[in-house]
């Protein structure tokens, strides 16, 4: 008894220790948590902003299976080499490789094997399992490289190599396989879904020659090349040893891909996961927590990790890359090209995170959006593999580069982005002309008109902020305010925004539970409720509205205590974390709570940000409460965790709210060190506690927030609780 009673004090001990400077904080990142659920995130091998993710795809369709794989199924068909992270939509999963014991299933549409959760593990740069069929399974990745390693339980195997394999909205529309010699093959596969016109070539080298290749589903044949749009390849090897696959993939061509394989894949499997997960973990050494509570590190560093997985590169190592109208292009020397920006989400809290952790990558991430400006026209709404999606509202590439600029981040052309800008708030499509002709989208002009107006006009809020900046007088005049537009929808008698015709008249009926998804819809993926607080560059203004800050308060006390249902089509998973009518699952509710302490109202701050963080964000499998979109609700969990969030994203500002660590140290671009404190003043209840005061370097702060430029200096960040 006495022994047992010592070795759970010594596994107490070990388990709430804090975390040491010799700990790798990669052992805290979780890739399973979020795979339930409705997080759409993937757990396979990716270095930070790869161009690779490889991941396993469980053969399913439907939502959850955006990125290819849900906890809920036991099944894989294959582990391909491109995965979108979080996303609402379902894309990519390109180049699909499954190991098999025999070609049993090789005509099925899709061969899927069973496996065990059990027989399943993942860290930062490496994923295994082991399937039913007794195959172990390993994956790493490279930038532009995907590895496998497979260890059969016989002498022979084999190896579907799967050019059709296609998930809800991809389809394959070509696809190709040519033998080069015996252990090298080439290809690519070309389709349509959420990005049309994509196009991913890739050249796949073994690590011992092959037996025979029998080509299925191909409908042209010419030597050793077949093409097709269901083409396939079942690939039969003698597997006395590990069989090795490298995999490197290419937007433009084969012959980049091979290039890409022959050039910069030398190291063994094991030298690259290594690779890989040192990678990892100098992006999370940026920011380091000191704290005893092991979920509270898992649920950090997990979403530190998230905040790592787009957007990712889609330029080749020359620069090269193709648009999704078959234009072959170079981008600037020596820089990456990204894709995968989702706008609408990451705008809010992630790319404001950014500014700290990615200032080396985000010039060239806001050099691809001038990119696909040039190329398309607009800067980037949701830019997929060069494809404009044109998916939700607002135009918001504008605020992450209007938050650049007013940063003084260099690395880019400020009178292009100014230019790219202005093109965006004065384009001919998406609501823009009847929002500048009637100072606000009338309803019967364009759908979801309740959305754009406020957005828009935050959007124009941070195009008059650069114009001032860049001493454009007259511009900034015209788009402060073009920043009032909101107005133009408020309805006192409600208390909410509502949608008008364009004859000024409100819509009726009106029910501020409704939520409708389609094109017809006041709100986009949301009510009333939620949406009618996005004013996060006017929060006084908008309190006038209501008669005053106590009124305004409030209404937010009122969102908290709004009964949680919603009304019409669009009850689904896209507006979950239901606390009231406030979603925390969804991006438009995100800034709400922090608007408190703007309003005089901290303690009102700390409590909810203590109820989010506590049943939103779990640890495992379901332990994100909607979508992760791309890293935007994992930056919401790192900034909270660090007592402070951007509410207005290109302020330049960050709210207190509640710190839920004891002490931290954050590693800032220009190499100084800001150190987070937080100290109690009496012992109570954390669900009680709130920020009293806030002092920088011994300075005390009184405007409820520190500013980019403020923690730019370093030194000692402390928060006082009471």
């Amino acid at each position: 008894m006495k022994l047992h009673k010592l070795f759970l004090l010594s596994f107490s001990l070990l388990f709430f220790s804090k975390i040491s400077d010799a700990q790798k904080l990669t052992s805290f990142v979780d890739p399973f948590l979020g795979t339930g659920g409705h997080g759409h995130v993937y757990p396979g091998a990716t270095v930070p902003f790869g161009m690779v993710q490889l991941s396993p795809d469980n053969g399913e369709e439907g939502w959850d299976w955006s990125s290819g794989y849900h906890y809920s199924s036991n099944t894989i068909a294959g582990f391909s080499h491109t995965h979108l992270s979080g996303t609402g939509i379902g894309d990519w999963c390109d180049i699909s490789i499954l190991p098999m014991s025999d070609t049993s299933t090789i005509r099925r549409d899709k061969s899927k094997f069973p496996f065990s959760h059990k027989n399943e593990s993942a860290k930062p740069g490496y994923y295994q399992v082991q399937l039913d069929n007794k195959i172990k399974c390993e994956l790493t990745a490279n930038k532009r490289t995907g590895f496998h390693r497979y260890s059969y339980p016989t002498n022979i195997g084999w190896l579907l190599l799967d050019m059709g394999f296609q998930i809800n909205w991809d389809k394959t529309t070509s696809g190709s396989l040519k033998i080069l010699n015996d252990s090298t093959i080439i290809g690519y596969r070309h389709s349509t879904g959420w990005a049309k016109g994509q196009k991913v070539y890739f050249a796949a080298r073994f690590n011992h020659s092959f037996q025979s290749v029998t080509f299925v589903n191909d409908s042209v044949r010419n030597g050793n090349t077949a093409i097709g749009n269901k083409l396939k390849a079942a690939i039969k090897f003698t597997t006395s040893r590990p069989l090795e696959v490298r995999v490197s993939i290419s937007s433009v061509s084969e012959e980049n891909a091979l290039l890409e394989l022959n050039v910069s894949n030398t190291a063994s499997f094991e030298a690259t996961a290594k690779r890989a997960e040192s990678l990892w973990e100098k992006e999370l050494q940026k920011i380091k927590i000191n704290t005893n509570d092991k979920a509270l590190a898992t649920k950090f560093y997990t979403s530190l990790y998230r905040t790592c997985l787009a957007p990712v590169v889609h330029s080749d190592a020359s620069g090269a890359y193709q648009t999704h109208d078959n234009l072959q292009k170079k981008f600037i020397k020596g820089k990456e090209k990204y894709t995968v920006f989702s706008q609408w989400d990451v705008f809010r809290a992630l790319n404001p995170l950014f500014t700290i952790t990615q200032t080396d990558r985000l010039p060239d991430m806001i050099n691809s959006m001038l990119q696909l400006y040039e190329d398309n026209g607009l800067l980037p709404v949701w830019d997929l593999s060069t494809w404009e999606a044109n998916t939700m509202t607002g135009y918001h590439s504008i605020p992450i580069i209007a938050d650049a600029i007013l940063k003084d981040i260099k690395g880019f052309d400020y009178n292009l982005a100014y230019e790219a800008m202005k093109k965006s708030a004065y384009q001919k499509i998406r609501g823009t002309p009847a929002y500048i002709q009637y100072g606000y989208v009338p309803q019967d002009k364009h759908g979801w008109s309740v959305t754009m107006t406020l957005e828009y006009a935050f959007d124009d809020w941070c195009i008059a902020q650069v114009a001032k900046k860049l001493n454009q007088i007259s511009d900034y005049t015209i788009f402060m305010q073009r920043a009032q537009s909101y107005k133009a929808l408020f309805d006192s008698t409600t208390g909410f925004m509502r949608a008008k015709d364009s004859k000024g008249k409100f819509i009726e009926p009106f029910d501020p539970l409704l939520s409708e998804h389609g094109f017809d819809g006041q709100y986009i993926e949301g009510t009333a409720w939620q949406h009618s607080f996005f004013v996060p560059h006017d929060v006084e203004g908008l309190a006038k509205l209501y008669g005053g800050k106590e009124n305004l308060v409030k209404k937010l006390d009122d969102l908290f205590m709004a009964p949680s249902e919603l009304h019409g089509e669009n009850t689904s998973a896209d507006v979950s974390g239901l606390i009231g009518q406030y979603a925390h699952g969804n991006e438009p509710s995100h800034h709400i709570i922090y608007m408190y302490t703007a309003l005089g109202h901290p303690q009102k701050t700390a409590k909810w940000i203590k109820v989010v963080t506590d049943s939103m964000y779990k640890t495992g499998p379901d332990g994100l409460t909607g979508n992760d979109d791309c890293g935007q609700m994992s930056a919401w969990y790192i900034w909270s965790a660090l007592g402070m969030y951007p509410m207005n994203p290109s302020a330049g500002q960050y709210v207190f709210g509640l710190p839920l660590i004891k002490n931290a140290s954050i590693t800032l671009p220009n190499k100084k060190i800001l150190t987070i404190q937080t100290i109690e003043n009496k012992p109570s209840n954390l669900s009680e506690k709130f920020v009293t005061s806030v002092y920088l370097n011994n300075r005390k702060l009184t405007n409820g927030y520190v500013t980019h430029q403020e923690i730019l200096e370093g030194g000692i960040l402390k928060f006082i609780l009471n």
